[in-house]
């Protein structure tokens, strides 16, 4: 699977007390590349597991990789954080719509669906997402 990874799925795999966890571990067995992510994901990650180490073991251990350069990207996330203004994006989640335009085939893995059923790539077009089944 091409998968770019968003906070909640980053959290959910590494917590066993989050409550998508056993969704995050199903979808870990079938990747079979590294996850797509960026600083910002990881930042967010640590923060709430309140570890870095065990971040940073996903990075090491070639679940995640950094494919992102704020650098490069900083016109486009203003835009986008402007486009978005109304739903107060944070960080994280302008850097993983504009990586969805940079890797058009790779899906967002995200416990976020309700922000990320809204956001465009390209200005009108929806971003593929695997997020956990909705509760019934």
């Amino acid at each position: 699977m091409k998968g770019i990874a968003d906070t909640g799925f980053v959290v959910a795999f590494a917590s066993r007390e989050d409550r998508h966890h056993e969704w995050a571990v199903d979808v870990a067995k079938g990747i079979t590349e590294p996850l797509l992510t960026c600083e910002a994901v990881l930042a967010e990650s640590a923060f709430h597991l309140r570890s870095v180490a065990r971040v940073l073991s996903l990075v090491d251990d070639d679940m995640l990789l950094l494919a992102f350069d704020c650098n490069r990207n900083l016109d486009r996330l203003a835009e986008l954080a402007d486009r978005y203004q109304d739903r107060e994006p944070d960080f994280a989640d302008l850097c993983l719509i504009r990586m969805s335009e940079l890797f058009p085939r790779h899906t967002v893995i995200t416990t976020d669906e309700n922000d990320f059923r809204v956001y465009r790539r390209n200005k009108r077009e929806p971003i593929t997402l695997l997020c956990p089944p909705r509760a019934s």
